[in-house]
């Protein structure tokens, strides 16, 4: 809807000087409502003309009143279309700002994001990881586009975000760049952070979020079977590299470590633990919590292989891990060779890890919780879901409980 804006020029009789001059002010009305501020012209009461809004022509100083009178119009409008193109609400408050120069410091949008996103770089390997960087810096682009797009500009005003923007923004991400519903989470929970720094900062006195919601969709979780993982940990390759890369991986499997967690791992990260054993003690990159995870024989057997590797001697660490995106494109090799049909990635190492090696095993929901480095147990309890073998069991159990009379059966029959 376009904004109607109306201007009158009118003098104060009531706040006449002793000389008998009244002040000249400019009312501006926007949408009903109205905001005064005095011109810092004076005139004669019998020389105003109420109905034109202008000073009595006669004299060189009338004619530069109402020179100004007509520069101060032109100005209001001016500032009405600065408003527009700063993406600004056209409103009194903000017209008064203006044409008494006492605006409040604006924040962007894009300035705010990207002083967040400068702060995160060098904070990078302290406190956050690189690839958290990347998805603020993917986001931030992506918000740049929709406003391209949508808008036509390359920033706005922080307090014009509101939940059309929002909502905007999310039927962008899924229309124009074609995100899934999780990664369309991601992008606006990453873009919400930024909205509570501008909240927390006073910047905004009104959370554009507190009408939004969003939710993520449970995806299924790839993890190897055990056939699956007997066949890779002892298929032959070819490649001394692809047999490095499998080792790494079976690793993963057998302690449920990350990529990122895996590839830091040395020296002081094996410590005997309450048992006298060898225990990895680490701290995750992702959630930094820490993970305390009892080192299991064929993981021991791997560690033992490669405390020689001079890659390893030299930078102090306990296994050679490649980049991550070597390390994926060998595993896709080593699915094929090992007849897997299952896309394998350290995701995969990490869920077989939690259900294949763990919880389908019998280990309590809790000790995997911990040894994955959860903070909340409803996290692991996404993988208790899928372990059909775990159900089984525990299904198993009961019936021999019917079949030895622990449970009365006609009883409870009877009950129901």
């Amino acid at each position: 809807m376009q904004t109607k804006i109306s201007i009158l020029f009118y003098i104060k009789r009531t706040k006449s000087t002793t000389d008998g001059l009244a002040p000249i002010y400019m009312r501006v009305t926007i949408d009903g409502l109205r905001v005064e501020i005095s011109t810092k012209r004076y005139v004669e009461d019998t020389k105003w003309l109420s109905q034109a809004g202008k000073v009595k022509l006669g004299s060189e100083e009338a004619k530069a009143t109402n020179s100004y009178l007509d520069a101060l119009r032109a100005k209001v409008y001016d500032y009405q279309t600065e408003l527009i193109r700063n993406g600004q609400p056209v409103n009194t408050d903000n017209m008064r700002n203006k044409l008494t120069g006492r605006e409040e410091k604006r924040y962007s949008l894009v300035t705010v994001f990207e002083d967040h996103n400068s702060k995160m770089k060098k904070l990078l390997g302290t406190e956050y990881a690189a690839g958290t960087l990347q998805r603020y810096t993917t986001t931030l682009k992506h918000l740049t586009d929709y406003m391209k797009m949508q808008f036509n500009v390359s920033d706005l005003d922080i307090r014009s975000v509101n939940h059309a923007f929002i909502t905007g923004f999310e039927f962008y991400l899924r229309s124009e760049r074609k995100c899934g519903n999780n990664v369309t989470v991601k992008y606006i929970k990453n873009f919400s952070k930024i909205i509570r720094i501008c909240i927390a900062n006073e910047w905004l006195t009104k959370d554009p979020f507190v009408n939004f919601k969003s939710k993520t969709r449970e995806v299924e979780r790839v993890y190897l079977n055990e056939d699956e993982l007997q066949a890779i940990t002892t298929k032959i390759f070819p490649s001394g590299r692809l047999d490095q890369v499998r080792d790494i991986f079976v690793f993963s499997c057998f302690t449920g470590l990350a990529y990122a967690d895996l590839k830091k791992l040395s020296l002081n990260n094996v410590v005997k633990g309450i048992d006298g054993e060898d225990w990895i003690y680490a701290f995750r990159q992702k959630t930094e919590t820490q993970c305390n995870i009892p080192i299991l024989p064929i993981a021991k057997a791997i560690l033992d292989k490669y405390k020689d590797d001079p890659v390893c001697n030299n930078k102090g660490l306990l296994l050679p891990v490649l980049s991550n995106q070597k390390m994926n494109a060998y595993l896709k090799e080593i699915a094929d060779l090992a007849g897997i049909t299952k896309t394998l990635t350290f995701h995969t190492a990490r869920h077989t890890f939690a259900t294949t090696v763990t919880l389908s095993n019998g280990v309590p929901i809790e000790s995997v919780s911990k040894m994955l480095g959860h903070k909340d147990l409803k996290i692991t309890q996404h993988y208790a879901k899928i372990v059909d073998r775990k159900v089984s069991e525990d299904m198993r159990i009961l019936k021999e409980k019917f079949k030895t009379g622990n449970i009365n059966q006609h009883g409870l029959t009877s009950a129901v």
